[in-house]
């Protein structure tokens, strides 16, 4: 398709105006006396503040030998362009407003919203995904989540993050919540740990115990790795998979379930590098590390192998405690008994396991496909 061209500038009529006299060596009093106007209606026209009516057409086209239709045509042109100019720097300035209240490129980017020439169209596309009507309403979390006045990229970012668990939280159908048995149940999730493929059964297992199971990837400038908050009298646990790792998998999903078992209140976003200093974050990560692996159990193993560990021996380690191995050298690296280049090949990805539960695959009715039996003893 032919794409009609505008002109980046269009002259004035004035400015045309002032040329036909300048070529003719005539003063602006000379065509107000030839035209019968006063000289401020000509020096108006000339500067732009006064348009050019059908009536002074006619005049200057018998004063210049030219058509009416000449200075008409000028007039209307450049009467269009002011408007169509207007337009596009009020479409430059709402597109900035937008790009101000949400990091619409990774909106784009991840599918969140659709990429659409129109401003009105992105506009809608904005008010819908954060369920307003206008951009003048005050954006409504189910997370009690502090904002300051003027918000920095990270904060937009994250609220926009937010939001979008917050969505897919809402499409999701799970069971009613009781904190007591969703500890009476962490042995049975514990469970999917020794081998990478029963993940896949996690996002059943937490929908039964009334607790929705996300993953949304973070955004630029979050560093996020995930978060626990509560939609309505159910919480929601997201992961972002930032490390698309098995022992970050499993020690962020423990930690984000330890807020919850241990009866945390309110929102907590977790950057597992560098998370708050505060108790509520100590204890959700003792819980988590303890969960995972029996410190005493852990301990003894550590003396034995006189801080010097083989692949045979963590694996064999693992396979005794019904844990991957990718865990317990997730654990190994952390306490820096492992250099952290070493034995990589066993920190597994985890989102090929996952991939139907992830963001842009999100399963509101949570139908897992069954990949192996989720075991429920020690047994091999």
């Amino acid at each position: 398709m032919s794409q009609k061209l505008a002109p980046a500038r269009v002259p004035t009529p004035g400015k045309i105006l002032s040329r036909e006299l300048e070529a003719r060596g005539w003063t602006q009093k000379d065509l107000a006396e030839i035209m019968g106007r006063p000289v401020q209606t000509i020096n108006e026209i000339i500067r732009g503040s006064k348009q050019i009516t059908p009536e002074t057409a006619i005049q200057l086209s018998q004063a210049l030998g030219t058509s009416p239709e000449f200075w008409t045509n000028l007039e209307a042109k450049y009467r269009l362009h002011i408007v169509g100019k207007e337009k596009k720097e009020q479409d430059i300035a709402r597109k900035s407003r937008l790009y101000t209240i949400a990091p619409i490129s990774e909106l784009i980017k991840n599918k969140w919203i659709q990429a659409v020439d129109s401003i009105d169209d992105l506009e809608r596309q904005v008010c819908d995904f954060f369920g307003v009507s206008s951009l003048d309403e005050t954006l409504q979390l189910a997370v009690n989540f502090r904002c300051s006045e003027h918000r920095e990229p990270e904060e937009t970012s994250r609220i926009t993050w937010i939001k979008r668990v917050e969505n897919l939280a809402k499409q999701q159908t799970i069971a009613s919540f009781e904190r007591k048995k969703l500890e009476t149940a962490i042995p049975e999730i514990l469970a999917c740990a020794k081998q990478v493929d029963s993940i896949v059964h996690i996002p059943k297992l937490l929908a039964d115990l009334g607790v929705h199971f996300l993953i949304v990837p973070h955004l630029s400038k979050t560093y996020l790795d995930g978060a626990a908050f509560y939609l309505n009298s159910n919480p929601i646990i997201a992961l972002t998979l930032r490390y698309d790792r098995i022992d970050s998998f499993w020690f962020t999903l423990m930690h984000e379930l330890a807020h919850i078992v241990l009866g945390h209140q309110g929102a907590y976003l977790d950057n597992l590098d560098a998370l708050e200093e505060n108790d509520e974050e100590r204890a959700s990560n003792e819980k988590a590390a303890n969960w995972l692996i029996n410190p005493h159990t852990l301990n003894e193993f550590i003396i034995r192998s006189k801080k010097v560990f083989s692949r045979k021996a963590i694996e064999e380690f693992a396979h005794n405690q019904n844990r991957h191995p990718g865990i317990i050298l997730g654990r190994l690296h952390y306490d820096k008994l492992v250099p952290h280049k070493n034995l990589r090949q066993l920190l597994v990805k985890v989102s090929p396991i996952l991939g139907y539960s992830t963001d842009n695959f999100c399963d509101s009715k949570l139908d897992i496909p069954q990949i192996a039996e989720v075991p429920t003893n020690h047994d091999d």
